[in-house]
């Protein structure tokens, strides 16, 4: 499971050499290889990958930075770029080698101002998601992209996995929210497209090669990014569910452009789990109980938002699409959250999913893709396919059945020890639940990236035409390899 980048090109008799001129650039505050200060930085989010790193470095600005990734490139010292690390596919951890160097991006914290007329912010790579949120809404704005991690996810973690979040079925991911960039490149130079252009025709959108690159091209340092008006009325609705078809036929007709059930685009988040996975996290989370009296196989969450021009009789035309959606056959029951703190009741259910099944024991979990229109078949034929290959274990999808995104992870038996399972029968489990997704015309990566986790399988269901041209960019931008060695690129 373990993959390791090239060898760096420094021998270890240079280090010391290094590592006094990278002290005297950063000073005491910007370079640590203190134990206690850098150990908890060196284990990825999933707790799967534990690297060594020569030393973390915590320059204060972008200077700082380019001329760290410039004495970087004249030692021949791998840079390992990391944010919150709170990454799934550890993306932003070092291998076991030592020999690299873990930058962080933190202290490159700084947000605004937020220029209102343009409904635009510049905000840095170690920016915290929620705090971005914050400074946004006491503007009276909003950046519309949020995930289960916004309290640690920041700016060039985002930017660099180009995230997804609950609200892609409205806004997009990450990339559409990005104005303009700057970034580090492999020299040290630094490459500045901070000024958003409505019209720019001068060739390649360099931004948009570095988005998603995961640190592989460039180190992300600040980005401009997209406001919308600040929401107005929200209106969340809790709804019980025959099948994953009725759940798609559902949000068909939520987005449709006319008919008494259309919610247009006011409809920001539609989300779905089977029964399973709220009764693991009813289990888990204290004090929590379902919206819905009953038991039904599917539960969908929904959210639809407004602003001020268009805030009036939100929640009417919610519940009518509910009443119309009864009537037609789709619903078994429904309840509309009646304040704020019932709404966001609701959204602790599907936000708890992830925990509360981690408290089951070890799992194997993907973010896989298929285009939209087929997700519900193929739910419906990969989840058994994999418990009768693999018996013993449980299949679930939940999330954003909108984007065609779920995540479709396989619960171990019980009573395994989890290493051991992960590394043997539960990569096995992984390499068919891929295979089938790739024969599904999807994606093994819907928003959480490649990393050090999905390197491998992405060099065996990788587009092989693709696949080498991404090595071709990755050699002319990095051609020392020191940029992430290890990650993304087979």
């Amino acid at each position: 499971m373990r993959e390791t980048g090239p060898e760096t090109a420094i021998a270890p008799r240079d280090f010391d050499r290094f590592l006094a001129e990278a002290g005297r650039l950063l000073g005491p505050r910007g370079l640590t290889r203190d134990d206690d200060l850098v150990a908890p930085w060196l284990t990825d989010w999933r707790g799967r990958f534990t690297g060594r790193a020569l030393a973390m470095a915590s320059p204060a600005d972008t200077a700082e930075v380019a001329a760290l990734v410039r004495l970087c490139a004249a030692h021949g010292v791998a840079i390992v770029p990391q944010g919150g690390n709170s990454g799934m596919c550890a993306g932003a951890t070092p291998d076991e080698s030592g020999a690299q160097l873990l930058l962080s991006l933190r202290r490159l914290n700084a947000i605004g101002p937020v220029d209102v007329g343009a409904r635009r912010v510049t905000a840095g790579a170690g920016a915290i998601l929620e705090t971005l949120h914050g400074v946004a809404e006491a503007a009276g704005l909003r950046f519309p992209l949020t995930l289960g991690g916004k309290g640690s996810a920041t700016v060039g973690g985002l930017v660099s996995t180009n995230a997804g979040g609950t609200q892609v079925l409205r806004h997009g991911t990450m990339r559409d929210q990005v104005l303009g960039l700057e970034a580090v490149l492999a020299d040290g130079s630094v490459f500045s497209a901070l000024t958003p252009l409505r019209k720019d025709n001068r060739g390649f959108d360099l931004k948009q090669v570095l988005i998603g690159s995961e640190g592989t091209l460039g180190i992300v340092t600040a980005a401009t990014l997209a406001l919308v008006p600040a929401v107005a009325a929200r209106v969340v609705a809790w709804i019980g569910v025959a099948s994953i078809h009725a759940a798609r036929e559902l949000l068909v007709r939520f987005e449709g452009a006319a008919g008494e059930m259309a919610l247009g685009e006011s409809l920001e988040g539609f989300e779905i789990m089977p029964c399973h996975c709220l009764d693991a996290v009813l289990a888990h989370v204290p004090a929590t109980r379902s919206p819905l009296a009953g038991a039904h196989p599917w539960h969908v969450l929904i959210e639809c938002v407004a602003d001020s021009a268009a805030a009036a009789g939100l929640r009417e035309r919610v519940e009518t699409a509910l009443a119309a959606a009864l009537d037609a056959g789709l619903v078994e029951d429904a309840t509309i959250a009646a304040n704020e703190a019932q709404a966001d009741a609701f959204w602790l259910l599907r936000d708890s999913v992830a925990p509360a099944e981690r408290a089951q024991g070890p799992a194997m979990q993907h973010d896989i893709s298929v285009p939209v229109e087929r997700m519900a078949d193929f739910v419906i034929e990969a989840v058994p396919a994999i418990e009768a290959r693999w018996p013993g274990t449980r299949a679930i999808a939940f999330g954003h059945l909108g984007d065609g995104n779920v995540h479709f992870h396989v619960l171990a038996p019980p009573g395994v020890e989890a290493r051991t399972w992960q590394e043997n029968e539960g990569t096995a489990i992984s390499e068919d639940v891929y295979a089938m997704v790739t024969a599904w015309g999807g994606s093994i990566s819907a928003e959480h990236g490649i990393g050090q986790l999905k390197r491998a399988a992405l060099a065996r269901h990788g587009d092989p035409v693709a696949l080498a041209v991404m090595a071709r960019v990755k050699a002319a931008l990095d051609p020392q390899g020191l940029l992430n060695p290890g990650k993304l690129v087979p």
